[in-house]
């Protein structure tokens, strides 16, 4: 087998893994989705990215995922409007024939104290974060129903993969809108997962942990900064999008065909509790 390409990121191989799928991956146009679409895309699979902002950044992307030979194009779209999610899915299954991964990633902050954060962006995060995972999994739910499963395609009926976060299960102080809503990701997707498997759809999410995005950037921007966040993270350095693009690849895969109702978190051991490393 011939060695990855130079030009790889690191850790990937040129294997295809998802040849000949279709994924639909939501927030695309930058950070974490950026990164996942064009993995997706390098993996083989035709890829739609979803924005819905900055039409420009989503044409970009668009044309790095052609450039490994697969289709793609971009759609607008606020994952927490329900015409626009169901129209979203539509045209995919007009356009490509069907859908055989759903990435729900799209996903936003609006920080506050508890009593200092309007009920607006309370809303609006739940909205967003929560709302619009649920709207995208069922939509595409409905579509690997219909479908049913394709042996040269995939062994499953379809893939569902959660954008989640640690905070899923680490409190964060100053952020209980987007801690509730990344807790309500781990129950929307094994409660999905638990709904779905014996339709041979698998529902899975990915919990990143402190990654080089913009969302963030005040995190690890300066030196001093990051030095403070590594002392949260055991292996040491502060994940790069890649990272997390490679675990959505790997479990939207038939390698992990047999992974179903599982948070995968890709955090270099943040969800490890270091402060309790020395005895607490």
């Amino acid at each position: 087998m011939a060695a990855g390409n130079a030009d790889e990121p690191r850790g990937t191989s040129s294997a295809q893994l998802l040849k000949g799928q279709r994924a639909l991956v939501t927030g695309a146009n930058s950070g974490i989705g950026l990164a996942t679409a064009v993995a997706l895309g390098r993996a083989g699979a035709d890829v739609v990215v979803n924005y819905v902002v900055d039409a420009d950044a989503a044409e970009k992307v668009v044309e790095q995922i052609k450039g490994f030979g697969v289709r793609s194009y971009a759609h607008e779209a606020d994952v927490s409007n329900e015409d626009q999610v169901v129209g979203m899915v539509d045209r995919m299954v007009n356009d490509f024939g069907t859908i055989d991964i759903m990435v729900a990633n799209a996903g936003l902050q609006r920080d506050a104290s508890v009593t200092e954060m309007t009920l607006a962006h309370w809303q609006k995060v739940i909205d967003v974060n929560l709302t619009g995972q649920f709207l995208c999994a069922r939509e595409a739910a409905k579509e690997f129903m219909r479908r049913g499963i394709v042996p040269e395609v995939s062994r499953s009926a379809g893939k569902i993969i959660c954008m989640s976060s640690v905070h899923q299960i680490v409190p964060w102080s100053g952020h209980v809108n987007y801690a509730s809503s990344k807790g309500g990701v781990g129950m929307l997707m094994q409660t999905l997962a638990q709904e779905l498997a014996p339709k041979h759809i698998r529902v899975n999410a990915v919990a990143p942990g402190a990654i080089r995005t913009p969302i963030n950037k005040d995190a690890w921007d300066t030196p001093q900064a990051e030095a403070d966040l590594l002392k949260l993270i055991p292996y040491r350095r502060v994940g790069d999008p890649e990272d997390i693009a490679n675990a959505v690849v790997a479990v939207a895969s038939d390698l992990l065909d047999y992974v179903v109702g599982t948070t995968l978190y890709v955090d270099g051991g943040m969800t490890l509790f270091p402060g309790f490393a020395t005895g607490g």
